[in-house]
């Protein structure tokens, strides 16, 4: 491998992730690089792409860059989140659709822990070559859930118009979230009634497309107001919306909060 890595892994413990508040694992929202989800313990429900299933303890959902994603987290849920390096998709064989392994061997939870251990250890170390090591490490990750998908059991995904209409609009969403269409816009660019659309949504992952779409929107507004130092009338127009007022409206309707109030408690 001669690429250089594109930004560091991140291993992180899913607890550390929703610090912040639940919305930074349940929201609608998606990542620039892929990740690998290890639930240990717990259970619950994770959208991904429009469609809901459910997750119990010992399950690792693989998840490509760019995809549209939000999972249930209380108390009794843990496990871990690998972040893979962006760009290195096709370099290091990973997976082009949405992986969901439901791991009953020990043996595979014990590989699968000891994989993602080493490139923790890695990221602590800092040793010398260690951008080498991570990247040998994340062809060995890789290679584990090519050869955990050659055998049972990995859910795949119901393919019908309802779960496949949902995918398409959650993909429009994802692409366009930050302009300012309507769900009657995106509705007509899918050739159905807006009517027809929320249905479908309700039926893929129980909320209708106008949560989806403000899921989204709400899920970037706050992590710029908690990430970044942009202006809130800033924020607005990056999101598409006519006017700060209007934003603020939208966003305190959402979130219970104004967007100072939020960055201010963040």
């Amino acid at each position: 491998m001669n690429k250089m890595l594109a930004s560091p892994f991140r291993v992180l413990p899913l607890a550390r992730l929703a610090r912040g508040g639940r919305w930074r694992t349940e929201a609608m929202r998606s990542y620039g690089a892929p990740v690998l989800l290890w639930f240990t313990r717990g259970q619950g429900r994770i959208t991904i792409n429009g469609r809901t299933s459910g997750y119990t303890a010992h399950n690792a959902i693989f998840i490509p860059a760019g995809t549209m994603h939000g999972f249930e987290m209380n108390s009794s849920v843990t496990g871990m989140i690998v972040v893979f390096p962006p760009g290195l998709e096709e370099e290091l064989s990973l997976p082009e659709d949405v992986v969901h392994l439901r791991l009953s061997d020990a043996e595979q939870h014990i590989e699968l822990n000891k994989l993602i251990d080493a490139i923790q250890t890695e990221l602590e170390n800092g040793a010398a070559a260690s951008e080498r090591a991570l990247l040998s490490h994340a062809g060995l990750l890789s290679v584990w859930l090519e050869r955990q998908m050659t055998g049972k059991p990995v859910e795949e995904p119901r393919e019908d118009a309802t779960t496949r209409l949902a995918a398409a609009f959650t993909a429009l969403v994802e692409k366009d979230f930050h302009s300012a269409k309507s769900v009657r816009d995106y509705a007509k660019e899918l050739g159905v009634t807006p009517t027809h659309l929320s249905r479908v949504c309700n039926k893929a992952c129980g909320r209708p497309a106008s949560a989806i779409l403000a899921d989204r929107v709400h899920y970037e507004a706050r992590r710029l107001l908690t990430e970044t130092h942009m202006p809130v009338k800033d924020i607005a127009a990056a999101l598409g919306f006519a006017s700060p007022a209007y934003f603020t409206r939208a966003f305190t309707q959402h979130t219970g909060r104004t967007p100072s109030q939020f960055r201010r408690g963040s």
